[in-house]
């Protein structure tokens, strides 16, 4: 029995791992001419996923990457206020801990067995048990499991839900070694997650295990084409800045700065989600893990939500390796469940970040009476 599985993104990963560890081989392809094509993004918040990590036996693995005091995080308003603190003790448990997303999917693709992984194989096409690759390619499968994204084609098989824009749209920019470079700046954001939130804009930004702090400046309750008026000349990064700059007025001097500091990176990105709840009918040969599936606000759960997939769709194949249709049915209905409520609580975050006074509204979120 063939498993094809499309995409090396965590949940594909997850998937493949958690199968090897149960004796079944799979195949995992990718469009991505290499492991090192292209960078994996920043850190992630690893917490309801841990248990797939178990199932993998990459757990102890994953400690000795994990970030303990990515944990931390401060909570401000625009002017500066200070709303919220925390520091993660050093014997704190890994609960929430950060990890850098390329070193969890080295980890994963680390694990498995030479060959698993087939790299500059981009999906086109697969009917009739027969997947076909744009190079011309093709193979042949008995499930075939789309993990390919947020923008999966796989998904098509399955349902005509499509990704939706959010009303979201933020311009990525970051510094590199702070610690040397700004040491004042690496102070005031400390060792986790920076969150200024204000009336429909935020800021977060986040310490990095290279020394990166990553920065996101988001505006709330924008069209999809927002950035085509918004004035930020993407081509000139110095002048990104300042439009960006000049789109937070009132904002604290402390704050702008880590905009000013920043390098030459800034690339714009569009928030998208899919259908909360998103269901289809089961098919015998073909079903979708992680944000193929269910992609959500961006929130901290759609990293958590793509490893659990993995996790479960591997252990029930292991457990009806003669019997994929039962298999898939029992994975998704699970999954249906798991990830609707995850959704729900996606949402409702992302609500009370963009709502007027979205600071004071999570700061109780984060501490109810």
């Amino acid at each position: 029995m063939t498993i094809a599985i499309i995409g090396a993104g965590l949940g594909g990963l997850a998937l493949a791992r958690v199968l090897h560890v149960n004796g079944i081989e799979s195949v995992v392809h990718e469009r991505e001419a290499a492991r090192d094509a292209r960078g994996q993004g920043g850190m992630l918040d690893i917490h309801s996923g841990q248990p797939a990590l178990r199932e993998a036996g990459l757990i102890d693995g994953f400690h000795a990457i994990a970030r303990g005091e990515g944990q931390d995080m401060k909570l401000l308003e625009p002017d500066g206020t200070l709303l919220l603190e925390e520091d993660t003790p050093d014997d704190a448990p890994l609960l929430r801990p950060e990890v850098d997303r390329a070193d969890l999917r080295d980890l994963l693709l680390d694990s498995l067995p030479e060959g698993t992984v087939r790299w500059g194989r981009a999906y086109e096409s697969a009917e009739n048990g027969v997947v076909r690759f744009a190079d011309g390619g093709s193979a042949t499968y008995d499930l075939l499991v789309g993990a390919d994204g947020a923008n999966s084609r796989v998904r098509a098989l399955l349902t005509d839900a499509r990704p939706a824009h959010l009303g979201q749209n933020y311009v990525e920019i970051g510094i590199p070694d702070i610690d040397r470079t700004h040491p004042d700046l690496a102070a005031m954001v400390g060792r986790g997650t920076y969150w200024v939130l204000g009336d429909g804009k935020s800021l977060a930004a986040q310490r990095n295990g290279d020394g990166r702090v990553r920065i996101g400046v988001s505006f709330h309750h924008t069209a999809e084409d927002w950035f085509e008026t918004s004035g930020i000349p993407f081509g000139d990064p110095a002048a990104a800045r300042a439009r960006l700059i000049e789109l937070l007025p009132g904002w604290d001097a402390r704050i702008l700065a880590l905009i000013e500091a920043c390098d030459d990176t800034v690339v714009p990105r569009s928030v998208h989600t899919l259908p909360i709840g998103l269901t289809w009918e089961s098919a015998p040969d073909v079903t979708l893990l992680g944000d193929a599936a269910h992609l959500m606000p961006p929130t901290g759960e759609g990293a958590n939500m793509a490893l659990l997939d993995g996790a479960r769709l591997g252990l029930e194949l292991a457990a009806h390796p003669d019997d994929f249709p039962t298999a898939v049915k029992a994975y998704e209905r699970e999954m249906f469940e798991r990830t609707g409520a995850a959704a729900r609580m996606s949402a409702r975050v992302q609500e009370l970040l963009t709502a007027p006074d979205a600071a004071r509204k999570m700061l109780a979120f984060f501490q109810p009476d």
